[in-house]
């Protein structure tokens, strides 16, 4: 049986001494009832798997002692940054859970024209810090040693205008005949847009091929948002990834 995982946002090398975060330690010592002497692993997001030993247990409060270190090698070959049109409800905190389950590297909330959502300022700070807890939660259930960076939420045209370079760029419109297994394998990293609730519109798609995205096509139904990524994202492991 795996060990515990925990994440500890503190740098951590062989032979220290760690003190759990205090929500780790509660959830150690009374839900998992752990006792001195049994394993845990900790990561910090720097892509190593730390491997330790409590030495310390009470209600609030674990340390463990790290023993040994390895590199993850669970990451996908491919790298994808996730632009999610922002959505209401769980629908948003559910996507981002489930692309870092399926690999993304990084995920871009994206205010577009048919978003509910309008986010600025603190409030927009409150709601990425939220988004990036739940990236971090993801990565410690689903065994990933590296952590996705959920950026702040930002409108469609300015990150365009300012896009970094990406290899291939995607995104998904349901009038067209192109699907991924149409397109050529990507060289280099990918960049994956999807709209909120009711998909994007037809200026935005516009704009985003003017920007070099390829519309493409995931089968002959319509998709919600939350079904949208996680099946663009498994179909890119299956066809580039690590799905085989």
């Amino acid at each position: 049986m795996a060990s515990p995982r925990f994440y500890c946002p503190t740098k951590l090398a062989l032979g220290a001494v760690i003190k759990l975060p205090n929500n780790s330690a509660i959830h150690a010592s009374r839900a998992l009832r752990m006792q001195v002497g049994n394993s845990a692993t900790l990561f910090n997001g720097d892509g190593i798997n730390y491997l330790a030993e409590l030495v310390f247990i009470n209600k609030n409060d674990v340390s463990v002692k790290i023993k040994s270190s390895q590199t993850a090698e669970n990451e996908s070959p491919i790298k994808v940054t996730l632009l999610q049109g922002i959505s209401s409800g769980d629908r948003m905190d559910f996507t981002i859970q489930k692309a870092v389950e399926l690999g993304i590297t990084a995920i871009q909330p994206i205010a577009t024209q048919r978003s509910v959502v309008k986010l600025s300022g603190e409030r927009a700070e409150k709601r990425r810090e939220h988004w990036q807890n739940i990236a971090i939660s993801a990565s410690e259930q689903s065994g990933r040693a590296f952590i996705p960076t959920v950026e702040a939420p930002i409108s469609l045209p300015n990150w365009l205008s300012r896009a970094p370079n990406f290899g291939t760029r995607i995104t998904l419109a349901p009038n067209t005949t192109q699907t991924l297994k149409t397109l050529n394998t990507p060289t280099g990293d990918i960049c994956l847009l999807i709209g909120c609730e009711g998909g994007l519109t037809d200026d935005e798609i516009q704009l985003a091929t003017l920007h070099e995205f390829m519309p493409v096509k995931l089968g002959q139904r319509i998709l919600r948002t939350e079904t949208a990524a996680m099946a663009a994202l498994a179909a890119m492991q299956t066809l580039w990834g690590d799905f085989n």
